[in-house]
């Protein structure tokens, strides 16, 4: 069975994780994608280890896991494009692409002929998206953004950590790169809602995509809080600023989460607490209540929630019907029922001689589901097939290109 962009060529020149985490989305969907890495060093994020793979022998190989997480369903093609002779394989693979994906700095690539202008009077149907930091207008644009200093930036921090008077109080990264993936997220939306107006329009498109712009637009229900108000959220903790209770409560042994959406699942919660009284106190009865009054119940509750265990909790909780649930490490979380169910856990056998653990995609859908084709590629391990079979290269003018240190 196809995958549904399996019509589709992509030629990703991204590096690092939220343009390669676009372009790995589009592998997954069926898309042929190719990527192009610097020789000898290859995608910034092989280095950033350890953890490395390991090969057979147990020994750790070029690739970092960092490069493993956002790199399958792709082949990598090693081309200095710094050189006329790397800047003229590169256009001759955009010629034949549907997509090219780039993250460099506002214009990086138009000193080698590489950028949108460049490339669309050669391919008017290509579809070229540009991830930056701040976009390519504004007073920023030429600065370089990473996605720890846009989280601060971009109002992610100030809403993240302990409230202010709590030990460990202070803004507070998430413990991913989130603006990244967020970002690489938008811009495979972008990509394919460019593709799909192509589908009747017959012309490509640029797409600007900032950092910044998506950090900005990913704090949701925050960013409300603030236009309707004027007040900026602040640090709650792993407290919600509009729902109570709606957060981590220690227990006898640990912790637990109550994520309690609406007031009838209070009242079971009540119910489950020796509380029944709760649910029609006109401190606790409404959200509103309970939002207004949150010191007080959540005192109110904890003392209650440390006379049971987690879970003893979670199963009182679950069989009443209020949402709720563990704490979990990494190794917990693959080991969940649910998560082993739903498939989340892949292998693919890696060039070194091994299989690669992977996480699935998380898209399930019933006629294209993602494939997972290749695991991520050895750095340059795909630079003579592509060249020969894409662009008809003979093995001798191959090799002259090789020698020369061009790929």
């Amino acid at each position: 069975m196809a995958g549904a962009l399996s019509h589709i060529r992509v030629l990703d020149l991204s590096r690092v994780l939220a343009g390669p985490w676009a372009s790995q989305l589009l592998g997954d969907l069926g898309a042929d994608v190719i990527k192009i890495e610097r020789p000898v060093t290859g995608d910034d994020t092989r280095a950033w280890g350890p953890p490395f793979l390991k090969d057979p022998q147990g020994r750790d190989t070029r690739d970092a896991a960092y490069f493993l997480c956002a790199n399958r369903n792709k082949q990598s093609v090693t081309v200095d494009f710094t050189r006329p002779e790397g800047q003229a394989l590169v256009r001759a693979l955009a010629a034949q692409s549907d997509v090219v994906l780039e993250n460099f700095k506002l214009g990086g690539l138009k000193q080698y002929g590489l950028d949108y202008e460049s490339l669309a009077p050669i391919n008017p149907r290509l579809v070229y998206c540009s991830i930056t930091g701040f976009g390519q207008t504004g007073p920023y644009a030429e600065r370089a953004g990473y996605d720890f200093l846009i989280q601060g930036m971009g109002g992610l921090m100030s809403i993240t950590g302990r409230r202010d008077g709590e030990p460990g109080a202070g803004p507070q990264k998430v413990g991913v790169a989130l603006t990244d993936v967020l970002t690489g997220l938008y811009a495979s939306n972008a990509i394919l809602a460019a593709l799909a107006h192509r589908e009747t329009s017959g012309r490509g498109q640029y797409i600007d995509l900032a950092l910044l712009d998506v950090q900005v637009a990913s704090l949701a229900n925050q960013t409300m809080n603030y236009l309707t108000t004027g007040n900026p959220p602040q640090r709650m903790g792993n407290a919600h600023p509009n729902i109570v209770p709606y957060q981590d409560f220690p227990t006898q042994d640990g912790a637990m989460i109550l994520a309690v959406g609406n007031d009838s699942q209070f009242a079971k919660l009540a119910l489950v607490a020796g509380h029944p009284e709760w649910a029609v106190s006109p401190d606790f009865a409404t959200n509103r209540a309970r939002v207004e009054n949150r010191t007080a119940f959540v005192e109110a509750f904890t003392a209650v929630s440390l006379t049971r265990t987690t879970k003893a909790w979670i199963s009182d909780l679950e069989t009443a019907g209020v949402p709720c649930g563990p704490i979990n490490n990494l190794r917990e979380v693959f080991e969940d029922p649910q998560v082993i169910s739903r498939g989340a856990k892949i292998s693919l056998p890696h060039a070194t001689g091994v299989d690669v653990a992977l996480v699935a995609n998380p898209i399930r859908m019933s006629e294209t589901p993602p494939e997972y084709r290749s695991a991520p590629p050895t750095l340059g391990e795909h630079t003579r097939s592509v060249l020969a079979g894409r662009l008809g290269l003979p093995a001798g003018e191959i090799d002259a290109l090789a020698e020369k240190g061009v790929i």
